[in-house]
């Protein structure tokens, strides 16, 4: 009894830990704003920016950071974007990469504003 009262202990344990964890991707953008929960500014070189995202076709795929899903309705989205016209302006600067695997954080200090 003992044993399998350990094993979903750690089972339940499991799955409170991956549900804090998962972090939100699918973003929609919005044309105000006041509208936005974050404001973004994309950088022309990889080494100014926050976060290295990548777009991915399906929103099955949007679970890594950095992998973000472009949805078509704003209730659908976890985080709706304003992109501005100048740096100082931002929450979070980005960084379009070309390749999959290098989507992820260069400034964990930012990780905050996409949870």
């Amino acid at each position: 009894m003992k044993k399998r009262i350990s094993i979903l202990t750690l089972l339940l344990l499991a799955l409170i830990v991956s549900a804090t964890t998962v972090k939100a991707q699918k973003v929609y953008t919005v044309k105000y704003e006041s509208q936005a929960d974050i404001k973004v500014y994309i950088v022309k070189y990889e080494s100014q920016c926050d976060l290295k995202v990548f777009h991915v076709k399906y929103e099955s795929q949007a679970k890594k950071e950095g992998k973000w899903f472009n949805v078509k309705y704003e209730s659908q989205a976890d985080k709706k974007l304003y992109y501005v016209d100048y740096e100082s302006q931002a929450d979070l600067k980005i960084y379009y990469v070309d390749y999959e695997s290098q989507a992820g954080w260069k400034n964990t200090s930012k990780s905050h504003l996409m949870k």
